[in-house]
């Protein structure tokens, strides 16, 4: 391959130190790095360890000063409640300020854990850039999470603070937070000292004195500080200084407490909104995801903000807010240049307008990419995304742990070609190996263990939260010399990577390791079948054996009655009799996460008939019911 992605590409791996000493002249640093990468720190380096920086002052204070006080830093765009209101950057700063003060009067200082466990408005984006201010470390968790969640978080991190809302609006129903809030303090053993509580009016809470403040009521008292001189100045931080704590489910129960710094991860995450999704300062970048989620952190409240832009920060879903046009109203009022979200959401709108019909509704003449992440996109959505809107549909593959794209389609440098079903080839600072069970590489084509050279790139996790020795076994053990990164894939020979699921996805039929991502890109070309997901049931003569899963549109019967054998005919045909795919099941809906994960492991729990946990993070416990009855059928 040849071109301006291979040329900067190259350099990144010729000239590692001085092609991420150049991305870093973006930043404002207190004091400049005069090293990049320093091997010799951590558990297998530190990028940028001499050098001192803030990145709430490189979110908005530099805008600000840099005379761009007037541009819109937020977008606020909720279909549920209504409301929608702009947040200039000069606005912004004032809140993030105000409550940084007050936070600071609560004995919040650099260095200590704050939760946000908050919903998808500004002041949770307030909330992330407030502690970032203070040099306190923030950790977002969904709001409406169970409480027991909560409570492991809270005694993980030990938060001395917790910030909050009364409740959480969905397209159906009202979400009380507080009542979860309450429980999972008393039943965690470590205790916040005080918690501050937005009164939202849809629910309003019940406070409890002495422990318990009201949002609005500090932001009024705080805001007229500020605007009578009071400055909260950003707190001198080192770049490998942690900026926050995010959790990602554990195998063991325990959750996993992602560690981020505050260098790499402002130097990666400017670099990528150009170089990645063409976004330049002044821009309307949409990502429509949750702030619980790494896509919120990186590419709602930071990336945007870093590179001077607008967000959008969406309250709603994809369909149901009023319909399957909410990502086209919204990208046609407010002039965004990318949507980002989950191939789950495109195959929402799709089965609700199967035809496009409100594409062309709206006028999205400043729309020029849709971005798609957080599961595999199967190439039917891109196919049909691809067709109604005339644009380019990127995949890109990433990690909570990585916090930015490790393999993707450059187009902010060179669009490169899409090929259906990979999220293209490797960015700068990540090294891309196949590898077999013996950490050998294997041949272009060759399935295995997707895996990446050490060092990561800048902005990737240093460790887990007070748990090196975890960090290492979880990440670094399996294949000394890479991270694992639990996924399986392979490689063609243009360099292209596809990644065909979690490394637990790919199952072994009398002997044969077969990927259930293959499947599901083979029926998903049924044209009745509008989502599905394949899973490794266990069976006492092949050890284990497919068994398919599908969301029809709508269809008459004599489809459904046929679908079983045309789906088990066309695995056979392109995949071939080995698969031994024999079942295919119709269900309403398959169970996801709030970020549009299929739930493959509970699934597989379901039909192998084995004990499992409801996951925390599922969006429908509903869709779990609907999976226990048709297997029962």
């Amino acid at each position: 391959m040849t071109g301006r992605y291979r040329g900067v590409y190259e350099r990144s791996r010729s000239d590692r130190e001085g092609f991420w000493l150049e991305q870093a002249e973006a930043i404002d640093w207190f004091e400049k790095p005069t090293k990049a990468f320093d091997e010799t720190l951590g558990v297998y380096g530190r990028w940028f360890p001499d050098a001192i920086c803030n990145t709430c002052h490189n979110a908005i204070d530099r805008h600000v000063e840099a005379g761009h006080g007037e541009r819109a830093a937020v977008i606020y765009d909720s279909p549920v409640t209504g409301a929608k209101r702009t947040i200039s950057y000069s606005n912004l700063l004032r809140d993030v300020k105000a409550l940084a003060a007050a936070m600071s009067d609560l004995g919040v200082e650099k260095g200590d854990r704050v939760i946000v466990y908050m919903p998808m408005i500004p002041e949770t984006l307030t909330s992330m850039l407030a502690c970032a201010r203070i040099g306190a470390i923030h950790s977002v968790v969904f709001g409406g999470f169970a409480a027991n969640e909560l409570a492991k978080r809270i005694d993980d991190a030990e938060p001395k603070l917790i910030l909050s809302a009364s409740c959480g609006i969905e397209p159906t129903r009202k979400v009380e937070y507080k009542p979860l809030m309450d429980k999972a303090i008393e039943l965690a053993t470590s205790k916040p000292e005080a918690t501050i509580v937005l009164q939202r009016p849809e629910l309003p809470c019940e406070l409890m004195d002495g422990r318990d403040y009201d949002w609005d009521s500090l932001r009024e008292r705080y805001r007229a500080e500020i605007e009578g001189g009071r400055d909260v100045p950003c707190e001198r931080v080192k770049a490998t200084d942690p900026l926050y704590i995010l959790y990602t489910s554990g195998t063991t129960g325990k959750p996993k407490g992602v560690v981020r710094d505050n260098g790499g991860h402002m130097v990666a995450l400017h670099w990528s909104m150009g170089a990645i999704y063409g976004i330049e300062e002044g821009d309307v970048s949409f990502t429509a995801s949750d702030f619980g989620w790494i896509v919120g952190h990186s590419y709602i409240c930071y990336g945007p903000l870093l590179k001077g832009a607008t967000t959008i920060v969406f309250e709603g879903k994809p369909v149901g807010t009023p319909n399957a046009g909410t990502f086209w109203r919204i990208i046609a009022e407010h002039g965004a240049k990318t949507l980002f979200t989950a191939p789950t959401a495109i195959r929402g709108v799709r089965k609700e307008d199967p035809d496009g019909e409100f594409i062309g509704q709206y006028d999205l003449s400043k729309f020029e990419a849709l971005y798609l992440a957080g599961e595999r996109a199967d190439p039917e959505t891109i196919k049909w995304a691809e067709a109604k809107l005339d644009r380019p549909v990127i995949d890109h593959w990433w990690q909570t742990e990585t916090s930015w794209t490790i393999a993707g389609n450059p187009r902010g440098i060179e669009l490169l070609p899409i090929k259906r079903g990979s999220p293209s080839v490797a960015m700068p600072g990540y090294e891309l190996a196949i590898l077999d069970e013996a950490a050998k590489e294997v041949p272009p084509g060759e399935m295995g263990a997707i895996a990446i050279k050490l060092p990561l790139a800048p902005g990737n996790l240093p460790t887990l939260w007070n748990a090196d020795e975890r960090f290492r076994e979880s990440y670094l053990a399996e294949f000394p010399g890479y991270y694992s990164t639990a996924d399986a894939g392979y490689m063609d020979e243009d360099g292209y990577l596809f990644v065909m699921g979690r490394t637990d996805d790919v199952i072994n039929v009398a002997g044969h390791r077969l990927s259930t991502g293959e499947m599901e890109e083979v029926v998903a070309k049924h044209p009745a079948v509008v989502e599905c997901a394949v899973i490794g049931m266990e069976d006492e003569m092949k050890g284990q054996i497919p068994c398919g899963f599908v969301v029809l549109k709508e269809t008459d019967q004599a489809t459904k009655d046929s679908l079983e054998a045309d789906v088990i005919r066309m695995v056979r045909d392109e995949i071939g009799p080995v698969a031994a795919f024999k079942q295919v099941v119709i269900v309403d809906k398959l169970p996801k996460t709030r970020s549009g994960k299929v739930l493959r492991r509970t699934m597989k729990a379901i039909v192998d008939r084995t004990d499992f946990d409801t996951p925390a993070t599922i969006e429908d416990a509903s869709a779990i019911e609907g999976i226990e009855r048709a297997i029962r059928l």
